[in-house]
């Protein structure tokens, strides 16, 4: 007769096969210390469109001096060499302000520990030109954020978990004595339920 199971005997001390990943802690009061430096150069790409669209709107101004008729394509052009002149006067400053919010959240605790100082410098880039408006910016920003854990979901894909340090909470007791049971420490509660 075969047996069911051919082969060896199974190891009783062996890891499961499906055995979940632990959760890698992050501290709730985010990272501490300065930002890095930040590691890229000037946005070439936008700073080119700039320019692009200020000599489309000096070549449109000379047509309409000659007595051409350039139509709204004029105005298309002084909106759009408006916006990028806009969007390139902000863009450093703005970039470096989200770059040193970023860097002080807790998954920055987990960025330094990886290296990953390009890859949210260019999350950095891609949603201040988001925000400015740029759509196709903003669909690569959000792309980059899953990546980076910045929604919950993505902290989970990445098992990473903000670890709230145990709270000291206190309430004034009550007539008899007692504190309100609403009031007690959420970690203690936490800790009741697993």
């Amino acid at each position: 007769m075969s047996q069911l199971n051919s082969g060896p005997p199974q190891n009783p001390n062996r890891r499961r096969r499906n055995a979940t990943v632990p959760m890698a802690p992050l501290p709730a009061e985010g990272r501490q210390g300065p930002a890095p430096a930040w590691p890229l150069d000037t946005d070439i790409t936008t700073r080119a469109k700039w320019r692009v669209a200020q000599d489309k709107v000096d070549e449109l101004e000379e047509l309409a001096a000659t007595g051409k008729p350039v139509g709204p394509r004029l105005t298309r052009a002084r909106e759009r060499a408006t916006e990028l002149t806009m969007i390139v006067e902000v863009q450093a400053d703005r970039e470096l302000a989200m770059w040193r919010e970023l860097w002080a959240t807790p998954q920055a605790v987990m960025w330094e520990r990886l290296g990953w100082v390009r890859d949210v410098a260019q999350f950095v880039r891609w949603k201040v030109l988001g925000e400015s408006g740029d759509m196709d910016a903003a669909k690569e920003a959000r792309q980059h954020s899953d990546r980076l854990g910045l929604s919950p979901l993505a902290m989970l894909r990445l098992r990473w978990e903000i670890v709230d340090q145990p709270a000291v909470r206190t309430a004034a007791p009550t007539a008899d004595g007692m504190v309100p049971s609403a009031v007690t420490d959420i970690s203690s509660r936490r800790a009741r339920l697993s």
